[in-house]
């Protein structure tokens, strides 16, 4: 196995006096898509901003391409190339496509163009000069990703992308995705849409109550049915 290019150890996470995270172990290849499974609740957002360092009271390690993310401030962590995509999306519902687009500072070499971006979501182009709040959920979740692609991250952390939206744009989603993959994008994603996922990742890992119970690779799946209907009742 190759060297991870994230690899999480022992991560604890706190709000205030509440213990969300118990000792959460994972590893994503680089090029890999890993998806994080479990019913609501259970630590799988928790542990996307526990990386990225938007949980501060956190233990353990989160290395990713080979530099300890713990106790560096937020932009630090941006700048070492992982973005986070949230639930909530974030983007500015003021501002055009174009200025979403530009506003973000870019952290590496590598990172797309506007142009490229379009010719990636012809959706967003069509839409370049409308307001945030013109677009619709799917819009909005291609422009949350696109916005972070300019930027040059190696890895994306997107939480939930298809929360919400309709069969022919979550479909959509998936294809941006598998783009994405074949172009050499790291990308660990939480989603509650199983069958979803399913299509997409080369790994699982399933977490309860703040921790992973274990984790295994797409060709596994059909002998973990039974744990996977025990634990996510799917």
């Amino acid at each position: 196995m190759s060297e991870p290019l994230l690899a999480v150890r022992d991560l604890h996470a706190w709000y205030g006096e509440g213990h969300a995270l118990h000792g959460v172990n994972l590893d994503v290849l680089r090029g890999e898509t890993v998806t994080l499974l479990g019913r609501n609740g259970v630590g799988k957002t928790t542990t996307l901003r526990a990386i990225v360092g938007l949980v501060r009271e956190r233990s353990g390690s989160v290395v990713f391409n080979g530099s300890d993310l713990i106790g560096l401030p937020l932009h630090r962590v941006a700048r070492q190339g992982i973005g986070y995509v949230p639930e909530e999306r974030g983007i500015f519902a003021t501002l055009t496509v174009d200025e979403n687009l530009i506003l973000p500072p870019v952290v590496a070499k590598g990172g797309m163009s506007v142009d490229e971006i379009f010719d990636l979501f012809p959706n967003l182009k069509e839409r370049r000069n409308s307001p945030g709040t013109r677009l619709s959920g799917g819009e909005q979740q291609m422009l949350a990703i696109a916005r972070i692609l300019r930027t040059g991250v190696q890895m994306l952390l997107l939480d939930e992308p298809t929360e919400g939206l309709a069969p022919v744009i979550v479909q959509r989603i998936g294809e941006l995705l598998a783009t994405l993959k074949k172009r050499g994008m790291t990308i660990l994603l939480v989603e509650q849409n199983f069958r979803f996922a399913a299509r997409i990742a080369d790994r699982f890992y399933l977490m309860e109550h703040g921790k992973v119970l274990e984790g295994f690779p797409v060709a596994e799946l059909a002998a973990h049915t039974e744990k996977l209907h025990e634990v996510l009742g799917v």
